[in-house]
């Protein structure tokens, strides 16, 4: 079992004497190699998997680390706004070191996952009729006049311990990968690898640094477009941000890691999504799957990936948005009636030809 990030990279971390330290379990994620994918993109592709944390995404990293700062500012609650995974985790470890979350949720706009979690946990849900954007305007205005710390990425806290997965990532690899493949949303957490892998480099622990490739979604791309987007779209629900908190610094770990930001379509993303989950057993939410997306466009636009070591981040638990995986992966079910004679004649109808 691990010890969690806050005592694992403490003296990389803005830990005190009187920072309460604690853990749900969080960091020390798998880091799984391709068993196929890799293999026909010609690359040593690797996978790490955030939905092992405890509410099941990367969140945790950066919101222990941002729980326990506000525990030693004798904060009265905790308020954020989110797209879904954000809220889960917060009002998880608010739960845990019993504090009062507030958590501000688009309307219609998360997945019924990622809400059950945060009801689950107690938090006290305000429904917004707009998008993230506008709880996000929100819940800054609100925390400042009021002694309610704010948990979202815009609180440095948070990217301070999503640094983490990077130092993992390079203490797995022994060094940094070639390429990370990252989902990009509010932007935090590409800017939190990128500021990990630097750190590092910084202090001899990794000789090398990655490019940095991130990648929103088509239909919410405002650094592709190079302006915001008012009404965002898209079924990676949680990357459905018009105007990223993290914008300025996802362009820094791009420009300096010498990357890029994308974006994929919809069907590029689905496509990823159902290709790691029957390809590689890894099933991960829409946004996960971005990494992926990207990963396959960079490669049909030429990109050299031969004898490369590439990491895909795999953001979430493809259980946070289960009716979609319902309704989008093609169902491999047979109707049978309860005799041997029907099993056997619905298997064997399944089996190879000549097996």
């Amino acid at each position: 079992m691990g010890v969690g990030v806050l005592q694992q990279y403490r003296d990389l971390l803005p830990v005190s004497e009187e920072t309460p330290i604690f853990s749900m379990g969080e960091g020390d994620t798998p880091l799984v190699r391709s068993r196929n994918l890799g293999r026909e993109l010609g690359c040593d592709l690797f996978f790490k998997l955030e939905g092992c944390n405890p509410t099941g995404s990367f969140k945790d990293r950066g919101m222990v680390v941002a729980i326990a700062k506000a525990m030693e500012d004798n904060c009265l609650g905790v308020m954020c706004a989110s797209t879904g995974n954000t809220s889960a985790s917060a009002a998880a470890y608010s739960a845990y070191c019993g504090l009062t979350c507030w958590v501000l949720i688009p309307k219609g706009e998360v997945a019924l996952g990622k809400l059950a979690q945060a009801m689950a946990y107690g938090a006290r849900v305000l429904l917004v009729d707009g998008n993230f954007d506008a709880a996000l305007a929100l819940v800054r205005k609100f925390t400042e006049t009021h002694p309610i710390t704010l948990v979202n990425s815009v609180n440095q806290h948070r990217i301070e311990g999503q640094k983490t997965a990077s130092f993992e990532v390079s203490d797995v690899l022994g060094d940094a990968p070639d390429y990370l493949f990252i989902p990009v949303g509010n932007a935090g957490n590409i800017t939190a690898y990128w500021r990990g892998f630097v750190e590092y480099h910084q202090l001899g622990r990794n000789e090398s640094l990655p490019k940095m490739m991130g990648f929103q979604a088509e239909g919410a791309a405002p650094i592709v477009r190079g302006e915001p987007v008012l009404h965002p779209q898209t079924i990676a629900s949680a990357i459905r941000i018009g105007n990223p908190a993290s914008w300025k610094s996802a362009e820094r770990a791009r420009d300096q890691s010498g990357g890029v930001i994308d974006a994929v379509s919809d069907d590029e993303i689905l496509e990823a999504y159902r290709l790691i989950a029957s390809r590689e057993g890894i099933f991960g939410e829409p946004a996960s799957a971005a990494s992926v997306a990207g990963l396959l466009k960079m490669h049909r636009s030429g990109l050299a990936l031969d004898g490369k070591r590439v990491v895909c981040v795999i953001t979430g638990t493809g259980l946070k948005d289960p009716d979609l995986a319902v309704s989008s992966v093609q169902a491999h079910t047979v109707e049978v009636q309860p005799n041997l004679e029907a099993i056997e004649s619905a298997i064997m109808e399944s089996l190879p030809s000549g097996a």
